[in-house]
């Protein structure tokens, strides 16, 4: 078969190094990034697990679920909603957790993977929580005189940064993986948003930026990333959506290739092992 470089790696459905089976291979599993809340709270990482020793057995059909992105909420001011979480992501027995959404005005911020920032509504401005092992809290709202700010939302490497008196909060850092052969960040908090201010709260590691007012609309975070979606400042909707997840799975290149795979998914040789990259829902058998 012919192969093409892609990025300096080999992308190709046939092992060039084809030998023993594999007993253990290397998994990242990343879920769905939580939306943004309605006012002001950034939405929530998915929940980020990886290992290099998961075990798995000849002839056995391991399922692989790739977890939606949470919608941006919708509504303006006291109407807003909280952001929708994102959906879990599934390899065998490994399960992520979907990212918290971000807050609106009338609750806190939701938990997940990660949680979704705190949102203003009139006082309450708790930040959602992580989840153990997968991602961190949202940051909290405060309360200041002019407007308001919201929380980021949480990521799989930190909390999200509080707001402060002119400037809403940061989303959460996320984490970086080689496991494909370059080095990706994943799981990344979304920005708090404002609804009279000057000025939003960056995404982190593929999340979206929140909004300002009606001048700087809220983003999407980024596909197969798994991170949260930017805040709504409050006057405007909706919120930006969260980043689908991503599952991967890596073992030596000098193994035979897996006996059979469905679902979309890349696959690539690099230094020296296999990878498979499923973005979207399938199986593979060893």
């Amino acid at each position: 078969m012919s192969q093409s470089y892609i990025g300096g790696l080999i992308s190709g459905t046939v092992n060039p190094l084809t030998g023993g089976t594999t007993t253990t291979v290397e998994y990242l599993v990343v879920a769905g990034g939580g939306g943004g809340g309605g006012y002001t709270g950034g939405g929530g990482a998915g929940g980020l697990l990886t290992a290099n020793n998961f075990a798995v057995t000849t002839g056995s059909s391991l399922t692989i679920t790739v977890g939606s992105g949470g919608a941006g909420a919708t509504g303006t001011g006291a109407s807003a909603t909280n952001g929708t979480n994102g959906s879990n992501s599934v390899f065998s027995s490994i399960t992520a957790t979907g990212g918290g959404g971000g807050g609106g005005y009338s609750s806190a911020g939701s938990s997940g993977g990660s949680g979704g920032g705190g949102g203003y509504n009139g006082g309450s401005f708790a930040a959602g929580s992580g989840t153990s092992g997968q991602g961190y809290a949202g940051g909290v709202a405060g309360v200041f005189s002019g407007p308001t700010y919201g929380g980021g939302g949480g990521g799989s490497g930190s909390v999200g940064s509080a707001s402060t008196a002119g400037q809403p909060g940061c989303g959460g850092a996320g984490t970086c993986s080689s496991i494909t052969g370059q080095r990706v960040f994943y799981a990344g908090g979304g920005g708090g948003g404002t609804d009279g201010g000057t000025t939003f709260g960056l995404g982190n590691s593929g999340g979206g930026n929140g909004g300002y007012g009606s001048t700087f609309l809220p983003t999407n975070a980024v596909a197969n990333t798994g991170s949260g979606g930017g805040a709504a400042s409050g006057s405007v909707s909706p919120a930006g959506n969260g980043g689908s997840g991503i599952v991967i799975i890596r073992y030596p290149a000098n193994c035979a290739p897996p006996a059979s795979t469905t679902g979309l998914q890349q696959v690539l040789y690099n230094n020296n092992y296999q990878i498979y990259v499923f973005t979207s829902s399938g199986t593979i058998t060893f």
